[in-house]
């Protein structure tokens, strides 16, 4: 298809002349003109088979041709059963439930509401406050926008957004004390939602929000060995629940099927979308624990919310198709090998630049910082758009990465997220190392 004289679309910015994609090869995106784009960063950490997988590709058409949709006020259906199964199979211990969504906003939103009503069945109505993180990002409905701290995007909508109360980050880069050892400052991140809690008053907070690794607004942000654990034990303790948004780094991307794995906690509710069907389909999702579940089992028998084309059956053919992919062909033992090729290449190629202050990350979900000054960590100026610059120079050399800004403290700062496929190869991580250090050397001379 030839570009449009003119497009109708009102794009995410105006103006702004975008290539047309027109297909996919692998971890390739092929343009109109056939350029190739390596895909680095999966679009959002989005495409974890890449853009061409034939298994994916197979199950939707067959799913298409026996039934395309059928509203779940009316209807089960096959492929959302067998999909629910692989998930609880994969879950966390305690994990027993599937609500089906339509992406990551959508699953934090619905997780948020699942908790306020969770406290309604069980008979405590005042617990209705909830306690988040600055500098997280956890969707564009108002809900997710509210526990966000994702300061652009919420600007606009202020007067909109429901209270919500903020605590640290658990952000050891430019969080951790000089002489602190990472348990002692995880420690004193977690305790932060403690003192919230006695703020605000127990009785009243419903929910502590958190992205496991923090994604995009951060980029590629671990905790510390520790904090998490400090952090269930407070919730447990208050009779708070704890919400894990891993719409971004779960669903293997870590290197574990979910990132709290690691961490070795089990959430009360768990948001998990973009990788959960590659892209193939709109699919999101909370997994709910068997207590929160329970609670509504035992209480309404009803949870007040919905979306039309939650559990489409087609979506979720294609997630069914990706996680049995993943399984089948043993893929987190690459995203495992090929997310430390990529770190010590990254090592290797920046981790002396005079303007990369930090490289982190799990598995094939990896930061990197820019400064304009190594020793101090102070950020760029935010009116030189280094991440923009970083974007555009790598698209004209062909990678697509994942660059954002606000970074440091909300405003200033800028990051690169690179979040390459699951199949990604020796060659193609190479290359990646290779084409985003030429870009972060053009973006910043």
């Amino acid at each position: 298809m030839s570009r449009p004289a003119v497009s109708r679309i009102f794009q995410r910015q105006i103006g702004v002349d975008l290539p047309m994609a027109a297909g996919g090869e692998g971890i390739y995106i092929v343009d109109g003109t056939g350029k190739r784009y390596l895909d680095a960063s999966g679009g959002a950490a989005v495409s974890c088979l890449g853009h061409s997988d034939a298994d994916v590709r197979r199950a939707i058409k067959e799913q298409v041709d026996k039934l395309a949709f059928a509203h779940t006020g009316f209807f089960t259906s096959e492929p959302a059963e067998a999909l629910a199964d692989v998930l609880i199979e994969g879950a966390p211990a305690g994990i027993e439930r599937v609500y089906y969504m339509s992406g990551g906003s959508e699953a934090v939103e619905a997780a948020l509401k699942m908790a306020r009503q969770y406290f309604l069945e069980t008979g405590r109505p005042e617990r209705a406050r909830f306690i988040a993180r600055c500098q997280s990002f956890h969707g564009t409905t108002l809900g997710a926008l509210a526990v966000g701290d994702h300061r652009a995007r919420r600007a606009p909508y202020q007067p909109m957004l429901t209270e919500v109360t903020h605590i640290s980050p658990c952000y050891a880069y430019r969080g951790m004390e000089p002489g602190e050892s990472e348990e002692e400052y995880g420690r004193r991140a977690a305790d932060e939602l403690d003192a919230a809690i006695l703020k605000l008053g127990p009785e009243t907070v419903a929910a502590f929000v958190a992205e496991t690794v923090v994604g995009s607004s951060l980029g590629a942000v671990p905790p510390v060995p520790g904090y998490f654990q400090r952090i269930r034990d407070i919730c447990d303790r208050h009779g708070v629940l704890l919400i894990l948004d891993e719409v971004m780094c779960g669903m293997g991307r870590t290197g574990t099927l979910h990132a709290c794995e690691q961490d070795g906690i089990v959430p009360d509710l768990l948001c998990v979308a973009k990788g959960l069907a590659a892209g193939y389909q709109p699919m999101g999702a909370v997994l709910v624990s068997g207590k929160v579940f329970d609670a509504f089992r035992k209480g309404s028998g009803a949870f007040q919310h919905g979306h039309t084309y939650m559990g489409h059956p087609t979506a979720c053919a294609a997630a069914l198709a990706v996680q049995r992919a993943i399984r089948s062909r043993n893929l987190l033992a690459n995203v495992r090998r090929q997310g430390e090729a990529l770190a010590e290449g990254l090592r290797q190629r920046l981790g002396d630049h005079p303007h990369v202050g930090d490289i982190r990350g799990r598995g094939l979900f990896r930061g990197i910082e820019l400064v304009a000054d190594r020793a101090t960590k102070e950020p760029f100026d935010p009116g030189l758009k280094i991440h923009a610059r970083i974007k555009s120079e790598a698209m004209d050399r062909g990678l697509i990465c994942y660059p954002a800004g606000g970074t440091a403290d909300g405003d200033r700062g800028d990051h690169v997220l690179l979040a390459p496929p699951f199949i990604v190869e020796d060659s193609q991580v190479a290359d990646i190392v290779d084409r985003i250090g030429d870009a972060i050397d053009a973006a910043v001379r």
